[in-house]
């Protein structure tokens, strides 16, 4: 029959996850302690267990030495002495021989067992923190215990959990006994034992929801590129995936939305909008501002990332959202600065940047006007009569200078603008009304040094001061022409 022991030990092993050879070399380290109190060291001491933890030995180790060199009676020990345990004991030799724990006094024992105690709490606490820290930034289900402090305290079965307030869902309420299940935030050895915090609000939340309920982004046919949060109220994931022939985001949707409103459900009625993450910003914008429909998008800075979103009247409450939550959550998984206006609000802008330009040109004078057109800075929207829609076209297609407009042919416009070639005319026939280009005339400087001249009659080579071609004698005249031959 195992003895008490052996059953503790199993024990152990099965309740606190304690591993065999950590409880050995507790149990080892408690009577060596013992052992160091009853004789002030533990250096000679060795701790032998028997065959299936039946039962524990101690021994102490002596050297013997000859009777006038004894010094020290708990590591030597006397020749005289040391042939009581064996005969053939000889001086320099060392001899191991059982001491009886029970001999151990009363404080002895109490140092043992509150070394146990101690040693067993640092373990199960090092075992529990590893086991834990290997699931941080997983999920987990517990159950509600108490509030203390806006902290809910959740039973996560070997150990407790924390859930404080700023991790909580706002819309979320919990009851004793309720099942909560959270992401493991973080694990931390803390000041009163071991520390796992909880929470329902991070993004890495609604990620590890997607990775359970839809086996696509699990397995990485579809990877998440960026989650936004407003706890409570919206969420937006953008997603994408590298084949083709995948749907991303309505296999995230899945069939008549199940997918997304198991998800929903999970987060207390959370709307959550799946979005097409798209390489170029425009298309990501108007995707992002879902369930808005955005008709376009104008970059105004690329490098500040400023973008302005035009949308129907009736498209703009829902672009913002309530309290501008959309557009906000837009912004932030975009990372640009979103303005969102309707097609009257955004003519109207025009119109207004069109009368102040026309108010300044009438502070220009003839020359500064013709050195605007020279240098080419004059715009497309600053000439009258042109169409918002061409405008918009060309915006997109960043041409906006007339200069630029110009060296182009009619085809590359049409082709970059979307434009049809009848438009294309349109707005050339607009440029030619309201602009004269100036173009620079070059005036040539002949060089009679650099010049060759002929003679009319045999072709010899002759220069101008030659009164007579030096080859047929015939009198020569000079009048520059554009075949450059003397005449006679």
């Amino acid at each position: 029959m195992a003895s008490d022991m052996a059953e503790a030990i199993r024990q152990l092993i099965s309740e606190k996850g304690i591993s065999e050879e950590l409880i050995v070399n507790t149990l080892q380290e408690a009577l060596l302690a013992a052992y160091k109190k009853k004789f002030g060291t533990s250096e000679n001491a060795v701790v032998r267990f028997r065959e299936n933890y039946e039962g524990v030995d101690i021994y102490a180790k002596k050297v013997i030495v000859e009777e006038d060199d004894l010094e020290d009676e708990v590591l030597q020990m006397s020749l005289d002495e040391a042939r009581g345990y064996a005969e053939d004991a000889e001086v320099g030799d060392i001899i191991e021989f059982p001491v009886d724990p029970q001999e151990f006094d009363l404080q002895s024992a109490m140092v043992a067992k509150q070394t146990t105690r101690q040693n067993f709490r640092d373990i199960s606490r090092d075992t529990l923190y590893a086991e834990y820290k290997s699931k941080q930034g997983e999920l987990i289900i517990g159950y509600y215990q108490r509030e203390r402090n806006n902290v809910i305290y959740v039973d996560l079965g070997k150990v407790e959990g924390i859930f404080p307030k700023k991790y909580q869902s706002p819309r979320e309420v919990y009851h004793v006994g309720d099942r909560i299940k959270a992401l493991i935030y973080e694990v931390d050895k803390g000041k009163n034992g071991l520390q796992i915090v909880l929470s329902r609000s991070h993004a890495e939340f609604v990620t590890k929801l997607l990775e359970l309920e839809i086996p696509e982004i699990y397995d990485k046919t579809i990877e998440i590129f960026k989650i936004v949060r407003e706890p409570g109220y919206r969420t937006k994931v953008a997603v994408y995936s590298k084949r083709d022939d995948i749907d991303p985001v309505g296999a995230c949707v899945g069939p008549k939305g199940m997918r997304s409103q198991l998800i929903s459900q999970e987060l207390e009625g959370e709307k959550i909008d799946f979005i097409k993450y798209d390489v170029d910003p425009r298309q990501f914008i108007k995707n992002a501002l879902s369930p808005a429909e955005v008709k376009t998008v104008h970059i105004l800075d690329e490098a500040k990332h400023s973008a302005l979103a035009i949308v129907a009247d009736k498209e703009l409450s829902i672009a913002i959202g309530k309290m501008g939550q959309n557009v906000k959550l837009a912004n932030r998984l975009c990372d640009w600065s979103i303005d969102v206006k309707t097609e009257e609000q955004y003519l109207q802008d025009g119109r207004n940047i069109e009368l102040k330009r026309a108010a300044d040109s009438l502070f220009m004078d003839a020359e500064e006007t013709v050195e605007a057109v020279d240098e080419g800075s004059v715009l497309l929207s600053d000439l009258p009569g042109m169409k918002n829609e061409w405008l918009r076209a060309f915006a997109e297609a960043n041409l906006t200078l007339v200069e630029d407009f110009l060296a182009k042919d009619d085809e590359e416009l049409s082709s970059i603008s979307g434009l049809p070639m009848d438009d294309i005319e349109s707005i050339k026939s607009i440029i030619e009304e309201n602009i004269e280009i100036v173009q620079e005339e070059t005036e040539e400087v002949l060089d009679s040094e650099d010049e060759e001249y002929t003679c009319p009659d045999c072709g010899t080579a002759v220069t101008p001061d030659m009164k007579n071609c030096p080859s047929c004698g015939v009198e020569l005249s000079f009048e520059y022409g554009d075949d450059q031959e003397a005449q006679r």
